[in-house]
């Protein structure tokens, strides 16, 4: 599949009272403070692996400082949207934030599958969706780049990626504390408390955000109305700068979640308060089956999230600084939703998603005033699974798939939920057992696993013939190990004697394996022209790419369950863009025009299969 699209221009001003240092060709990787002279309004990225204005760099960026976030009173990860042209981050829950750039998502929740944005914390790729969600408390700044920058960030910045950096500790004591009370009993305290020498200092700061939830719950099984919050999230940061040469970086991070249940509403099945309102309260989690089959009685999220880094800098000579990063996240979440939106037990699920990620990447940057240089390697290694388990009651299970479907009911004339938000359906396994049983409490199991791999070697140059025009080239080589794993627990029906769900296949306990070996060439070509000091044109070609997918499934042939194996090419994404940055005391923007041509483009579709032997079709999504 083929896609071409082609985008206006997009204007982005913002004013900003952050400090400003024009970079020299000599700076250091992290600057003081004190040093800086507290002038205009520019903003300080490393987006290029070296301290720039992002004035200065020839790509889309937005970026916004921890103080600016702090005035805008940016809470959460998807209101960055609000104030990023181009950027829409949908939260549907902690546990699944879908990112968007310039259109193109990046939301699955597939061990399987690899991102399409790359969301980055303190240098490190933490891509994978079930564990990418991220507390915006304490931050230095936030970076959002658009287009492909695999050179600079990776394989899965096929259309852009994302920076958060949080702040960093500094000589001196301080602290702050901030507290907040709102409507639905909504509470906020967060702060910092920094101590230190210029030889040794550290950093603690941490956010406790509670709210009720605002979407009322009428089941009665339920403790919390939907949308209710309690986040809590803590940071501890240790610098250690024991001469000139020499900074490391170790950040310890906290991130949990005890959220209230999402608010799939119906706009089919009523509730008690009369017919269905996709706007008004809801009756969701009914189902006396819920703790048995998905774990938890309560819908919301459970979720936790651990996260280390150590990066350290060193600075071999006056123009030439070796960093390395290293990272290590894991995350577990358990989140429980009624999918049917409705006062029936009729779809409920779970997920339950756990993972880790270690990365480690070391490189060399050289700065003098012709040349500016990065060289270096990147190991990435994760391990996850999703685990998807789906509970229901069998006979208010059919009834309601078949009034739903505008099937031949089970029993004729019994709706799946009454006008008055009873149950009628839940009466179809007595009348269809003629009273032997009053009901069939099923659940099956459905799980995707994911090992992959990726080793790269990186190499970006700039070459500044004057001090007007700049000229960048740069690629990444990849090669990647990607393994799949899936198992599924699907028991039969109690009443049709086959799978409850068509195109369900049972793998009897068995986990089917699959893996394959994958490389690439990602480049970038950019060139930036200063027209004045605070005035620039720029224009960037660029190849993204989203890796491959080994789909692993299963499959029938015959009585028999086989592995089904589908390896998705890759996505690739080509960039060419062009446009026109600004910058004053008072605002900077830019000014741009993309074009992306992508290929490959993956998207779900369902195979058609053999029917099983009920009768009903198979199918298969890829």
């Amino acid at each position: 599949m083929n896609i071409k699209s082609l985008s206006h221009a997009a204007l982005f001003c913002a004013a900003s009272a952050i400090p400003f240092q024009a970079l020299q060709a000599q700076a250091p990787a992290q600057p003081d403070d004190e040093d800086v002279a507290p002038a205009d309004n520019q903003i300080i990225v490393t987006a290029q692996l070296i301290e720039q204005r992002a004035l200065d760099v020839p790509i889309t960026i937005s970026a916004l400082t921890g103080d600016a976030i702090a005035e805008l009173g940016v809470t959460d990860l998807d209101e960055l949207s609000n104030y990023i042209p181009g950027l829409n981050i949908q939260e549907q829950s902690a546990n699944n934030p879908g990112i968007v750039i310039r259109g193109i998502t990046s939301d699955s929740g597939s061990a399987q599958q690899g991102p399409r944005v790359t969301l980055y914390y303190n240098g490190v790729d933490i891509s994978r969706s079930r564990g990418s969600y991220q507390a915006i408390y304490d931050l230095d700044r936030v970076e959002v780049i658009k287009g492909p920058q695999a050179t600079l960030f990776g394989t899965a910045s096929a259309v852009g990626a994302i920076s958060l950096v949080s702040a960093r500790p500094r000589p001196g004591y301080s602290a702050e504390v901030t507290g907040g009370y709102g409507n639905f009993d909504q509470t906020l305290v967060s702060g910092f408390v920094n101590a230190g020498s210029d030889v040794v200092a550290g950093r603690i700061a941490f956010e406790w955000r509670t709210r009720d939830g605002y979407v009322e719950n009428l089941a009665p099984s339920q403790q919390e109305d939907l949308y209710a919050q309690d986040q809590f999230g803590a940071r501890g940061s240790l610098r250690f700068t024991p001469n000139d040469r020499l900074t490391v970086d170790l950040i310890g991070t906290f991130d949990r979640q005890r959220h209230g249940g999402t608010p799939f509403i119906s706009d089919t099945f009523a509730t008690p308060d009369g017919p269905a309102d996709p706007f008004g309260r809801a009756f969701l989690g009914g189902s006396p089956y819920s703790e048995a089959a998905l774990g938890d009685s309560q819908l919301g999220l459970d979720r936790e999230v651990y996260d280390a880094n150590l990066t350290a800098e060193y600075l071999i000579g006056d123009s030439l600084t070796f960093t390395t990063v290293n990272g290590y996240r894991e995350f577990d979440s358990h989140e429980v939703f009624d999918a049917d939106g409705g006062p029936a037990p009729f779809l409920e699920f779970a997920e339950i998603a756990k993972g880790h990620q270690v990365s480690h990447e070391g490189r060399f940057t050289y700065v003098d005033p012709r040349w500016r240089a990065a060289f270096g390697w990147n190991f990435f290694t994760e391990d996850n699974l999703q685990r998807v388990p789906f509970s229901t009651e069998e006979g208010t299970f059919l009834q309601c798939l078949t009034t739903s479907l505008g099937l031949a009911p089970v029993i004729p004339g019994i709706p799946c939920v009454a006008a008055d938000g009873s149950v009628p359906a839940a009466q179809v396994t007595q009348l269809a057992t003629g009273g032997a049983a009053t009901a069939i409490p099923y659940s099956s199991v459905f799980e995707n696993q994911g090992n992959n791999q990726s080793y790269s070697l990186f190499a970006d140059a700039t070459f500044i013939p004057t001090t007007s025009l700049e000229l960048t080239a740069g690629a990444r080589l990849l090669i990647e190990q990607r393994r799949s794993g899936f198992v599924t627990s699907v028991p039969n029906s109690v009443l049709t004697g086959a799978p409850l769900i068509p195109g369900q296949i049972d793998t009897g306990g068995r986990t089917f394996e699959a893996e394959d070996s994958f490389s690439a060439v990602l480049p970038r070509f950019n060139a930036l022209y200063r027209i004045t000091p605070d005035l620039n044109v720029f224009a960037t070609v660029s190849k993204g790419r989203r890796s491959p997918v080994v789909s692993l499934g299963a499959r029938r042939a015959g009585t028999e369950v086989l592995p089904n194996i589908n390896v998705i090419p890759q996505e690739v994404v080509w960039n060419y863009e062009g446009g026109i940055k600004f910058g004053s005391r008072t605002v900077s923007g830019s000014l741009g025009v993309y074009y992306q041509d992508s290929s490959n483009f993956q998207t779900p579709r369902t195979i058609s299969a053999p029917n099983d032997p009920s009768g009903l079709p198979l199918g298969t999504t890829v």
